[in-house]
């Protein structure tokens, strides 16, 4: 299968995340222990290999660990972002200081496995919806500071982006229904406030909030912890005059039912916050001159 085909973050979003994971392993006095036993002019070749069955996702991140440690560093990148890997499969080469490599190795990983799994996690779901016309998307709980790149890998597994922050999309919950006084109350504020350029979604738990939802022109609503049942309930009383997405208790498992429900959007909060690191590993091939 060919790697899915994704635009690269901008090197000014994952410099600063790389730099810090640096400065935290490195500390006062850096490596000591690589320092101490491998020779400043010592040369390497090694190997970044899957160790299980999964998706790629963070090699800009590994490649950047390696060149914030040495710039001359080679990287030969055999699986790119979006590929899908077997156990043994090698996904790119680094070649140059040995010091270097063994120094960045574990920054590189960390990055790489976090996001693989996240895109390891999201192409499960992707696949377990495959035939429906709904999409795996993403949601707001994420990692400080690493948002924008678990977002990328998001979009690596096969998935959707949901707003990256506060400021992008209007999504009315049910403390801010509870504070402006009802669902009706709540649109018509936020509306006068963000102008017709911005989308307004609105989280309903029954069919009477999504009956006023819809009465007061929400662009979007989330379905949140509706049975298949009440999804397609829900869909059907939509009929098409708002974007649907389902939330709640999403996993492989019970993600086809929801799909087949007819919604538009299924979001998991779990792709981000709750997936598997991937196992990669970093393997020595050969002495370099």
């Amino acid at each position: 299968m060919t790697a899915l085909e994704l635009e690269p973050l901008p090197s000014m979003l994952i410099e600063p995340a790389v730099k810090a994971a640096l400065l935290e392993d490195l500390g006062r006095a850096g490596d000591i222990t690589t320092n101490a036993t491998i020779p400043a002019s010592a040369k390497a070749r090694v190997v970044i290999r899957a160790r299980e069955d999964g998706r790629i996702a963070g090699l800009d991140c590994a490649r950047t660990a390696f060149r914030l440690m040495d710039s001359s560093l080679k990287v030969a990148v055999q699986k790119p972002d979006g590929s899908d890997v077997m156990p043994g499969d090698i996904v790119c080469a680094i070649e140059g200081s040995a010091r270097a490599i063994i120094t960045g190795e574990r920054v590189a990983l960390n990055f790489m496995g976090h996001l693989s799994g996240i895109a390891t996690a999201t192409r499960a779901i992707a696949r377990a919806i495959e035939g429906t016309k709904a999409r795996i998307c993403c949601t707001r709980k994420t990692t400080p500071g690493l948002r924008a790149l678990e977002k990328y890998a998001v979009r690596a597994g096969g998935g959707q982006n949901h707003r990256f922050g506060l400021d992008d999309a209007v999504l009315i919950k049910d403390n801010h229904i509870a504070v402006a006084g009802g669902i009706t109350a709540a649109i018509e504020r936020a509306r006068a406030h963000v102008g017709h350029m911005v989308k307004i979604e609105v989280e309903v738990d029954t069919l009477d909030q999504l009956r006023e939802a819809l009465a007061a022109r929400a662009e979007l609503v989330l379905l949140d912890n509706m049975s298949p049942a009440q999804l397609r309930e829900a869909v059907d009383l939509v009929a098409g005059r708002a974007i649907t997405e389902a939330s709640g208790r999403v996993t492989v498992e019970t993600a086809p039912a929801i799909a087949a429900a007819g919604v538009d959007l299924i979001s998991s909060g779990a792709i981000t916050h709750s997936a598997k690191t991937l196992d990669l590993g970093l393997d020595f091939d050969s002495l370099t001159a």
